[in-house]
């Protein structure tokens, strides 16, 4: 079986994800060119894999993560696949553009600004943008996006526009992405969100997500999709000079994944496969999202999910005091996609 092909429910409307997702952030020329023809490459592999949710915003690339997903999903049957965007940032054009956008992480010309908008127009604005670029007439998934700073804004304009927008059936689930965990686990209390995207919060090395947002999630049936399982590099490579949430990893947690890398090969299996398949431990946890930029890398990514690891595995990180012993894991294979028992808000 190819579970990756699964279809995972969000929350409790009709919406689903993969539980392998494709964060395109990447196609959007992340840190670095990328182009069109690779870009198409890697969705291709994606869709030849089994992967079937996308994940993009308008900040990947001031649009170009969009209209390149947009463009390679356009023959494929749209009731196969679904596709996340966020609002917050509108896109407003320069007029005479200069330089790049690097500044802001993005290998591309810096044709447009980003304005933070999460007033009820913005939301509708910038969703308007996206199908556009996108080629849809509808998405899957809305998330409000890194509403840290505009807390009280995005509670009380943009997520009501959601709720229209949803109501209204140009988005099928809603929801909001960010890296902290106190203000998602407020939208999952406060609100009628169906899903949170959480970034870097439930990992191997971090399981901050545990303490508020996924015991909430639980109680009130909101899927939580996890990002960054790999924390930006130290948990696919744990090397002296590795990465911890995009900047230099500490030495000490660079010898805690180095350690953990020792326990997965004892039981034959690679570290970033533990790492991308701890968060499904949690039942809340819908699917992970994973950076691709190229087919080479989404094979792996694939790979790695699939991979048969041992409960001894878990039972090991967890007596050589690298896991806590009240953190759940996985069970045993890949999950399967089946729908899941879900209590009432």
């Amino acid at each position: 079986m190819n579970t990756t092909a699964a279809r995972v429910p969000v929350g409790r409307g009709t919406a689903w994800t993969s539980p392998v997702a494709f964060g395109a952030a990447a196609i959007g020329n992340l840190f670095a060119p990328t182009s069109d023809e690779q870009a198409a490459a890697a969705i291709d592999a994606a869709w030849n894999h089994g992967i079937r949710t996308f994940d993009t915003a308008p900040h990947y690339g001031l649009g170009l993560s969009e209209r390149r997903l947009g463009a390679s999903l356009a023959p494929r049957p749209r009731g196969e696949y679904t596709v996340s965007t966020k609002v917050g940032r509108l896109l407003e054009p320069v007029p005479d553009p200069v330089g790049d956008d690097l500044a802001n992480g993005f290998a591309v010309p810096a044709t447009h600004r980003r304005v933070w908008d999460f007033s009820a127009d913005g939301v509708r604005r910038s969703l308007e943008g996206s199908l556009t670029r996108l080629g849809l007439d509808h998405v899957d998934t809305v998330y409000l996006h890194d509403p840290d700073d505009h807390l009280d804004q995005a509670l009380d304009e943009a997520y009501p526009a959601l709720e229209r927008l949803r109501a209204e059936g140009l988005v099928g689930s809603i929801g909001a992405g960010m890296n902290h965990c106190a203000p998602l686990a407020r939208f999952v209390r406060d609100t009628d969100v169906d899903i949170v995207l959480v970034a870097g919060r439930y990992t191997l090395l971090n399981q901050a997500a545990l303490q508020d947002l996924l015991p909430a999630a639980g109680e009130r049936g909101v899927s939580v999709m996890v990002g960054g399982v790999f924390n930006s590099g130290v948990l696919a490579d744990p090397r002296p000079d590795a990465t911890f949430d995009y900047t230099t990893a500490p030495a000490a947690l660079v010898e805690r994944a180095r350690r953990m890398q020792e326990v997965c090969e004892r039981h034959g299996v690679p570290l970033r496969a533990a790492a991308a398949r701890f968060p499904f431990g949690h039942p809340a946890v819908a699917g992970v999202l994973i950076g691709l930029r190229t087919p080479d890398e989404v094979t792996d990514a694939v790979e790695q999910y699939s991979q048969p690891i041992p409960h001894g595995l878990w039972q090991d990180l967890r007596a050589e005091g690298l896991l806590p012993g009240d953190v759940p894991v996985p069970p045993g294979p890949p999950p399967a996609g089946g729908p899941r028992p879900r209590s009432n808000r």
